[in-house]
């Protein structure tokens, strides 16, 4: 059985003292591929060198809408020399966060706007990071279309998830699913049509139930599945082959790899 991790961490200094263990842990577990998704322009080069050396991890550049304060005014020039030199499978992870206080909501507006202007020029898909911001987020990707992509983390409704669809992108599920307490989103998850989903861990964040407390790891993406499984009444196998053509379908893993 092969599975994706959609949205991984695995660069930031959390896995720094076994990043190779939970690697091969993964691997063994099924899990082929690891999607890389970039927080600051400071961790680029360090997140495109790991992914150079793991044939299994692609890499996606972008600036989080969280740390404005790790920003610089010259990052969007940066970014967009990098994607002339290196191979990477999308612009992320970029969005609204309208949930953090203390944000800029304009300054955040406009890092995004400018964000997608690089992945429309480059033909690139988009991994979002979005936040009590759904309707704030569709309106900008109306105004500046890009190459669909992934909707990390999706937790909004069925009307917004259908504009993101109509858009070409699919919805990341991940450890939330396996909470009890998550009624509305297994709901979603069994609601929407399987062609829309992937799976995804977010590690080192949003670790599953059985792990609670703990750091966040790939290796725990089976139970992300089984929990799909659970809330669809779905064969779990089946689910890992389509959610696995998902992603590769809508960040063009194959022809994307290497950097």
């Amino acid at each position: 059985m092969e599975l994706i991790d959609s949205h991984c961490h695995i660069d930031v200094a959390d896995f720094d003292g076994d990043r190779e263990a939970v690697l091969q842990r993964a691997h063994q577990l099924g899990v082929s591929a690891i999607v890389v998704p970039g927080i600051c322009a400071a961790d680029w080069g360090t997140l495109l060198a790991l992914c150079s050396r793991h044939p299994g991890l692609y890499p996606a550049l972008g600036l989080h809408p969280v740390f404005m304060q790790q920003h610089a005014a010259g990052d969007i020039g940066v970014l967009q020399g990098l994607l002339a030199e290196h191979r990477v499978v999308a612009i992320g992870e970029i969005g609204l966060d309208f949930y953090v206080e203390g944000l800029d909501r304009a300054v955040q507006q406009s890092l995004f706007e400018a964000q997608l202007e690089v992945a429309r020029d480059a033909r690139l898909p988009v991994i979002l990071h979005v936040r009590k911001s759904h309707d704030a987020v569709l309106a900008t990707l109306r105004r500046i279309p890009v190459r669909g992509g992934i909707c990390h983390a999706f937790n909004g409704s069925l009307q917004q998830a259908a504009r993101y669809i109509e858009m070409g992108f699919r919805l990341g599920f991940g450890g939330m699913l396996t909470f009890e307490r998550s009624v509305k989103l297994r709901a979603l998850a069994r609601e929407l049509p399987v062609e829309a989903l992937v799976l995804e861990t977010d590690a080192p964040d949003m670790t599953v139930a059985q792990h609670r407390g703990e750091r966040n790891s790939p290796e725990y993406l089976p139970y992300c599945l089984a929990a799909l499984a659970r809330a669809r009444d779905a064969d779990a196998e089946a689910l890992a082959r389509i959610t696995t053509a998902n992603t590769r379908e809508v960040l063009n893993l194959d022809a994307s790899h290497g950097v």
